[in-house]
Formats: structure tokens, C-alpha cells, sequence
């Protein structure tokens, strides 16, 4: 039996885990640009906004990117207080002006001082293990002293018992690697197994059905406890597997 539904997700991954993917996806958002920090920034926001209709989430995107001048990394580091006045009619379901002013104070800072966001989720002694880097990430994204206690919902961390989908899909995309042309592997300190599945509505529901989850509730626990069965199928790259999971449950209805 798992070893028929390891041949069958691996089937399923090789089906869609290929460039024509990503135009229907957000990740086709980070596509647009060559430079590694604005992959990074727009990366980041796009898995930040991807909640609701995939076209609305990308049309979104390209707003925000439009507002932003098409330099994303280039306005953040070097606008002046008036440019920002075009970005407070931006507003994406429950994400505002609020928010978004204070994502770019935040890349502001980090920027100014890092080359990559990479380091953002490394613990100051440099080991790393998801439950530790993606709460460490939450607690300096939110150490800048006027920040707005309304965004923090839009930054989870495994402290909430979230299942963290869009960190998680966010750090897939900039993490693994392949020669696939979809995730991008522009980062080297945190490795592809040490990942965890984005646990969304749809992957949720097909792992379930094929018997690769258990706990009854779906929070950080269940997103690991899927991440584990994958190990068994590819310990150094399970969450690839996250491909196979969301199409079966977005565009075959699994």
C-alpha cells in the first residue's frame, strides 16, 4: 500500500512540478524578477497574500509590485516618505495600507543590514530546526518598536499551533532544489529536508484520504506529522511531494 502511494504521488510530481505550473500559481510572482532580493521580497508577499481565488491573489501581486515602481527591492531601500502615499490605497482581503506600510519598514531594516532574508530565519547559533526558525523569524519580524499588532495574523509561527502554510511555501520556493524550473534553491543554510509540507485546505484534505494523516486536528503538529510520512518516501526532499498534494486536490478534485 505505501508503496503504491509513493508511486503514485511520485507520478503526480513529476506531472506538475514543471514550468507550466506556474503560471496559474504564486509562485509565478517571484518569476518575474532575476534579482535575488526582490525574488525574496515578492516571494514573501505572494505566499503572504495567498489566500483566496489563485487569479485574484496574482493580480494583487502585480499591483503591489506596479506600486512599487517594478523594483520592488530598489523602493524599498531607497523611497522617501511621499512615495509611500500611493501604496495606502493597497488592501488584499483583510491585508491593508497598514500592513503593507509596515512589511516594507520591516524589509527596510532587515536589508540595510542583510544581503538575503535567508538570515531572518536562522537562529542566532546557527542551528536550525523549523520549529525554532520560523518562531524566531515571527519574533524579529515584529521587533520593530511602532509595529501594528493588527498584522501580526498575517505572520504565523508554530508557538500558535499554526500550521505556518504560507511560511512553510514560502521557504519551499526559495529552499528547493531542482532543475525542475519551479522552486527557486537560491538559499543554502536551511536544507530541502529540513522543510515542512504547507498544509492548506486541499493538501489537508487529499493527505487525509490517502491515509498520511492521523491527527484529528489540522495545526503545526498535523503540517509535521504529514512531513514525516513524506520523509518515507524521499527524507531529503519530502516536501517536493507538496506539488502531488495540492494539484490532486485543486485541479483534479481528488
Amino acid at each position: 500500500m505505501i508503496t503504491d502511494i509513493k508511486a503514485f504521488l511520485d507520478s503526480k510530481v513529476e506531472q506538475y512540478n514543471r514550468p507550466d505550473f506556474i503560471k496559474n500559481d504564486p509562485v509565478c510572482i517571484p518569476h518575474l524578477f532575476s534579482k535575488k532580493q526582490d525574488i525574496e521580497i515578492m516571494g514573501f508577499w505572494a505566499a503572504t497574500l495567498a489566500w483566496g481565488q489563485r487569479v485574484t491573489i496574482i493580480n494583487k501581486c502585480k499591483e503591489l509590485i506596479a506600486l512599487m515602481d517594478d523594483a520592488p527591492h530598489d523602493f524599498i531601500i531607497n523611497h522617501e516618505e511621499p512615495d509611500l502615499k500611493k501604496l495606502l490605497r493597497f488592501k488584499h482581503r483583510t491585508f491593508n495600507d497598514i500592513d503593507t506600510l509596515y512589511f516594507i519598514s520591516f524589509f527596510r531594516h532587515h536589508y540595510s543590514q542583510n544581503e538575503s532574508l535567508e538570515s531572518a530565519f536562522i537562529p542566532a547559533d546557527g542551528n536550525y530546526t523549523p520549529f525554532r526558525g520560523l518562531g524566531g523569524f515571527r519574533s524579529y519580524f515584529f521587533s520593530l518598536p511602532d509595529f501594528p499588532h493588527r498584522t501580526k495574523k498575517h505572520v504565523s509561527s508554530p508557538a500558535q499551533k499554526s500550521t505556518c502554510k504560507r511560511l512553510n511555501m514560502f521557504l519551499r520556493w526559495m529552499v528547493r532544489k531542482d532543475n525542475c524550473g519551479v522552486d527557486f534553491g537560491i538559499w543554502n543554510r536551511i536544507k530541502p529536508s529540513e522543510l515542512i509540507m504547507p498544509c492548506d485546505l486541499h493538501v489537508d484534505r487529499v493527505a487525509r484520504k490517502l491515509g498520511l494523516i492521523t491527527r484529528k486536528k489540522t495545526d503545526w503538529q498535523t503540517a509535521v506529522e504529514l512531513t514525516e510520512r513524506l520523509r518515507e518516501f524521499d527524507p531529503l526532499d519530502p516536501v517536493k511531494y507538496d506539488f502531488a498534494l495540492f494539484a490532486l486536490g485543486i485541479e483534479e478534485k481528488f
